[in-house]
């Protein structure tokens, strides 16, 4: 004679315990994905802060050169400062470039949250509960 019972009508004892026994495990698995997420957009963010700073030092010599320019210019008026000028038009540009660059960087990193995991814990929540997707 066979079991009456298939394993689809476990009793619900057995099923309590089997979902205690995975709840950990599934708590952690998601943590451990939040944290993946979160890192990513931690290092898009630091990425971006370094763009910025690097704007801030090349507009720091940019604007330290347009001075030496003037200076240059107004001792001289020799073709020193021609030089000198264009030598401080390149490093603006190249602190535009960063700035830019930072800014699409920092834009990319926040808001931290992490998609991912939050809609795997909507799943999760939504199939303890007995929803179908």
């Amino acid at each position: 004679m066979s079991d009456p019972r298939t394993t689809t009508d476990e009793p619900i004892g057995a099923l309590v315990h089997r979902l205690s026994e995975q709840i950990p495990e599934l708590v952690r698995s998601e943590l451990r994905l939040a944290q993946a997420e979160l890192t990513e957009k931690g290092r898009r963010a630091g990425l971006g802060i370094g763009m910025f700073s690097l704007a801030g030092l090349l507009a720091f010599f940019g604007t330290a050169t347009l001075i030496t320019t003037a200076v240059v210019a107004l001792d001289l008026v020799l073709p020193l400062w021609a030089a000198c000028l264009i030598v401080a038009g390149v490093l603006l540009l190249g602190a535009l470039g960063a700035a830019l660059g930072g800014r699409s960087e920092i834009q990319q990193a926040t808001p931290p949250t992490p998609e991912v995991t939050i809609a795997n814990v909507k799943q999760d929540v939504s199939a303890l509960k007995g929803e179908h997707p």
